[in-house]
């Protein structure tokens, strides 16, 4: 008993350190980022398109879902909506709702990804509490999702979610080895975790996870050598697209004949 005591307390302090470190390496991004040029911003979301719109994986990506940038602080990826309704693919964005777990009394915030209709259907979205665009809550019932099933109008069948090729992941700060800081709230880590449960370790889902994308701005990329404060509950990203011109792959998803920066 009390080895098992003292194993708890250390991995409670060691969580504590964690969330320390995550929420000064949030405060020091924030401070960072507010002073970042708007000429930057727009000069550095082209940069990382070039980079997205040349990868063999965007260009195979049959399905993909793209995060919805805000006014500033990020990569803005507009554009890789019209590109990718250009080239015929099936685009997804997020969609954050309440749900009531199993057993439980109070609702909890969980995100899936919905399906746009069109580029209409892009220009057409309302701002969120985030400020960011999202659908509204009557359009859902008209989109496909990837992780809620739904029954057919007439009831007669369901309908089931439909899996990803590649997910456009945002974030505060990244390292050059896969890490990612959230924004704090967890909705991708646990879309992850959901998503995980529902197709690669189920026996009709396709096997694998989709190719995760990270997006960011030179001014989020830590240093080589310093890395995020992340614990087991953070998925690591397959690839960075940097604003400079990088591209960081993981050591595990690099191709031998790729021609990319990586660790």
């Amino acid at each position: 008993m009390t080895v098992s005591y003292h194993a708890e307390e250390e991995d409670e302090a060691f969580m504590a350190t964690i969330r320390a470190a995550k929420k000064d390496l949030r405060r020091y991004m924030r401070q960072t980022l507010s002073q970042l040029p708007s000429d930057s911003l727009t000069q550095q979301s082209h940069n990382v398109m070039r980079l997205l719109f040349s990868m063999p994986e965007y260009q195979r990506a049959r399905r993909l879902s793209i995060y919805m940038s805000m006014a500033s602080g990020e990569v803005v990826t507009g554009l890789v909506v019209r590109d990718a309704f250009r080239r015929g693919k099936e685009v997804f964005i997020p969609y954050t709702y309440k749900e009531m777990p199993a057993g439980s009394k109070q609702a909890t915030s969980v995100m899936d990804m919905v399906a746009l209709h069109s580029l209409d259907d892009y220009a057409q979205l309302k701002k969120n509490i985030w400020d960011i665009p999202s659908p509204s809550q009557e359009s859902i019932v008209s989109r496909a999702c990837c992780l809620r099933e739904k029954t057919s109008d007439d009831e007669s069948k369901t309908i089931h979610g439909k899996a990803l090729d590649m997910i456009l992941v945002p974030g505060m700060a990244f390292d050059t080895l896969g890490g990612r800081l959230g924004h704090g709230k967890g909705f991708y880590d646990r879309f992850l975790d959901r998503y995980q449960d529902r197709y690669e370790r189920s026996s009709d889902g396709p096997g694998t996870m989709p190719h995760l994308v990270g997006l960011a701005l030179r001014e989020q990329v830590l240093p080589e050598g310093q890395v995020v404060p992340t614990d087991s509950s953070d998925w690591q990203l397959d690839c960075l697209l940097v604003g400079d011109g990088r591209i960081l792959r993981s050591p595990e998803t690099t191709p031998s004949n790729s021609n990319t920066s990586s660790p």
